[in-house]
Order: C-alpha cells, then structure tokens, then sequence
C-alpha cells in the first residue's frame, strides 16, 4: 500500500508533516535517490533519504506525552537568544523525534503535548478538526459584564474576527481576577488578543487542557509524564485515526513504554472520550460555572473558604494544578 512521502516520515516520528513538507520543498528528501516532490507516493519498498541518510523503519513504538511548561521556555529546538527550549526538558529519544502538538509562548505556562507520531500531531493541530483548548486567565481588574459578553459573541482582530466559546468567572479579589476560556483554534496568541482587543490586560496564562488530555493538579512545573493508554486512546479517536498496537492497554498498565525510559511520570489526570472532553470538569480544571455558595470560586472550580483568593491563598497567586507539589523535573 502507497502513502504520501510527507505522511510516512511524520509517522515514523522524523517531525511534523508541515515541517517535512518544508524539507521536501527545500530538495532534502529523497526517494529512491530522486529527489521528492510533495505528494509523491512510497511503499514499503522504497528507499527513502532525508539529507542523505536513509530513513529506517522504526524501531520502536511511538510514545505521547504530557509536559508542564513553565513561563519563560520557548517552544522552539534552539534559540539565538539563549533562552532555555522546551525539548531540553523532555526524555532522550534513540531513532525518533519529539514533536510539539502546538506551541505556548514565552510567558504562557502550562500544559504541551509531545509525541513520537508526527501523522497524530498533523491531525491535533489541523484546523478542521477543532479542538478545544482550555485556559486559566488571570487579569487585572475587574471586566464589566458587556465586555465578557463582547467575548463570547465576537471581537474583530487583525487576522479576523475571533471569540471565546466558552468564557466563566473562577473568582478573583482585590486587583486580580480568574477566568476560565476556551478557544477550539490554534491562531498565535489568540487568547491574549482577544483580552487585549476589549482593553483587559493578562497577567497570567496557563493551559490546563488540549482536547481530551488535561494538566492535572499533580504534575509539577517543569515535569513530564507519559500518557495513560486511556488518554492516548482518547487522543487517535477525537482525530478519527486508529489506535497503535503499542498503546493499547497491557492488562492493568498504561501504553507499552520503551524499556530503556528512566523517566518518572506524575500522577495522571483523567482523559475524556470525545473532543469536547469532560475531564477537565472531572479533575477540577472546571469550565462550567462556579456554584452559587455565596462565595468565588479558585481557578481549579471550588468554592475559596477566605474570600476569592485562588488556590494558592494569596490575592494573585497560582491556581490549582500549576502548583508544587508532584512529578519531577525531567532532563
């Protein structure tokens, strides 16, 4: 059976299929020593070279992970700068590659997907499918009601008109206050825009979930942790792609891992089974409103017992899930 150039080698883990699209159009891709065009067919057969070395087939199983990124990392390989990459924190590979399932930017926290199968990243990021993405905000000041509303329904930005699909209140006090936001597309920095659009200015920014996987509250900043063979199953469904031998359960254990991984994982969080996953309301990362206990509620979705400080306890401080305790920094 032919498939697509681009498509094998983002399946065999080399990058992402837009980012071997780039190297076939650069001539760095080869096919039986002619060099590729996009969309030129291969099959098991076929001799491929990127750079001009061959392309093997893999050896080992594709692996997905969870990475808690902390502000001032970069997702990118390298910097010019000397600002520390996102990858130098991730698990070595042998014969494969990390790629990002999108991107956070420098003072954005939270949650990144990584994964050996670049085909499965394709399909995350690709605009048609739609998935939500769910953020904790904190801003200063508090947001006049029609405003919030002018989120919901629509604000015109530079790149198009854009908006909130769903936007709740999680409390907030004195100068400080706490939403939660969904958007369910990857456009660079929209969350941002869209606050500084209506004149609110963010000072804090942390993704608690990307489709069916959510952060967690134990998964310390800077900690990795591989998926649970539910989450990954989870994943393949929301982007209509069939589930890998290596991830499907092993009796009462997660995805096959590669044996050679000394990484230590974090405490899992629950996967959902569709793309508008519930999860992120089963772990606490609560999208739905706060209740009405008289009091405001935390970013994590519970009711604060002083006031509306957030989980942290100070006015301002750190929601739930972003917090210390859990995991470890992996190198």
């Amino acid at each position: 059976m032919s498939e697509r150039v681009q498509k094998v080698l983002a399946a065999r883990g080399l990058g992402s299929r837009r980012e071997i699209e780039g190297w076939i159009e650069r001539g760095e891709v080869q096919v039986n020593n002619r060099t590729a065009r996009l969309g030129d067919q291969v099959d098991e057969h076929d001799v491929i070279r990127v750079r001009g070395r061959i392309v093997r087939r893999p050896e080992h199983p594709h692996r997905w992970i969870v990475y808690h990124k902390p502000v001032g990392e970069i997702c990118s390989r390298s910097d010019p700068e000397g600002r520390r990459p996102v990858f130098a924190s991730l698990p070595r590979l042998k014969g494969q590659r990390w790629v990002a399932v999108g991107r956070l930017d420098l003072n954005t926290s939270g949650l990144l997907l990584f994964t050996t199968d670049g085909e499965l990243a394709n399909r995350l990021m690709h605009p048609s499918m739609a998935l939500e993405r769910e953020y904790a905000v904190r801003v200063l000041g508090e947001v006049p009601p029609a405003t919030l509303d002018m989120l919901r329904e629509g604000v015109e930005l530079e790149d198009g008109p854009a908006r909130f699909d769903s936007l709740e209140e999680q409390g907030g006090d004195g100068a400080n206050h706490w939403y939660h936001v969904i958007v369910s597309e990857g456009r660079n920095r929209l969350v941002r825009r869209l606050w500084d659009a209506v004149g609110v200015t963010v000072s804090r920014l942390i993704r608690v979930r990307y489709g069916p996987v959510v952060l967690g509250r134990g998964l310390k900043t800077g900690a990795v942790r591989d998926l649970e063979s539910r989450e990954v199953a989870a994943l393949y469904a929301a982007v209509d792609l069939p589930i890998p031998e290596s991830a499907r359960p092993r009796g009462r254990g997660g995805p096959r891992r590669d044996p050679r991984s000394k990484q230590r994982s974090g405490k899992p969080a629950a996967a959902g089974k569709s793309r508008n996953s519930r999860a992120a309301r089963e772990d606490g990362w609560s999208s739905s409103p706060p209740k009405k206990s008289g009091k405001p509620t935390s970013p994590g979705g519970r009711s604060g017992s002083r006031g509306a400080k957030p989980s942290g306890g100070r006015s301002g401080g750190r929601p739930a899930g972003g917090g210390k305790s859990g995991g470890r920094r992996q190198r």
